[in-house]
């Protein structure tokens, strides 16, 4: 399909892969032209609401993002997957364009993206331009926003470490770590500044520059650069802007405490 920009109305190569709970899935905002896959964690046995016949509805037994996101990895028939969860808008014309370019370019993996808010502000500082994604330039990414190529990510046996991510208690860094390893394997990412979707301005489970916060990210450099990790920390935090953790906790960040 080189040369030839996708439209909304066609069937494009893609799975949506929605993450969610029983008593949120109705929430979610399903789009036609894609496959429509729910990944529920159902822990308590809920009853699932209906969903058209359309839409495959896989349940999972237990909790945590991150085994939600290896589902849809696991349930994907199609070319592509884009992760969502039930409080994300996709544009449409922005799943074109993404497509449209991991069809044009076929030694990507990975296709990293932006998201606005409710009032199609930019959710957090993109870079102004593509470039590849590298394990200095990519923490920052968040599921929702990211398109894999999905025969690249299963030959090359890449998972989300269940570890991480919302439901664990590191509840942050899966999106991260998926793309450190997966670059470690050898795949390839790049980031384009396509609006792919909207996404609220307030998260769920916000425990930025906490002690908490803390914990959690250190615990990510260590499962990304291991030994080198306390450099890591130390360049983290004087990187403009700077983080405030203040002087205790960032000392205590540093040497992943």
């Amino acid at each position: 399909m080189q040369g030839h920009e996708l439209t909304v109305s066609e069937t494009l190569p893609l799975t949506i892969g929605y993450s969610t709970l029983a008593n949120r899935a109705k929430s979610i905002k399903f789009l036609d032209a894609v496959d429509n896959l729910v990944i529920v964690q159902n822990p308590d046995g809920s009853n699932l609401p209906h969903f058209d016949s359309a839409v495959r509805v896989f349940e999972l037994k237990n909790l945590g993002v991150a085994k939600s996101r290896n589902a849809a990895i696991a349930n994907t028939k199609t070319d592509y997957l884009l992760f969502g969860d039930d409080d994300i808008k996709f544009s449409e014309s922005g799943i074109a364009s993404a497509v449209s370019f991991l069809n044009r370019n076929l030694d990507i993996s990975i296709l990293l993206m932006q998201a606005v808010d409710e009032s199609g502000k930019l959710r957090k500082t993109y870079p102004a331009n593509s470039h590849p994604l590298k394990l200095t330039n990519s923490a920052k990414a968040a599921t929702y926003e990211m398109m894999i190529r999905v025969s690249d990510i299963k030959s090359a046996g890449i998972k989300f470490d269940e570890n991480f991510g919302a439901g664990a208690p590191n509840y942050l860094g899966d999106e991260y770590i998926f793309i450190a390893d997966a670059i470690r394997a050898g795949l390839k990412g790049q980031f384009e500044p396509i609006v792919i979707a909207t996404h609220p301005t307030e998260s769920s489970g916000n425990h930025r520059n906490s002690a908490i916060d803390r914990s959690a990210r250190a615990k990510i450099f260590s499962r990304v650069f291991g030994v080198w990790a306390p450099v890591m920390r130390f360049l983290f935090l004087i990187k403009p802007p700077f983080k405030k953790f203040g002087f205790i906790n960032s000392i205590l960040f540093i040497f992943g405490k």
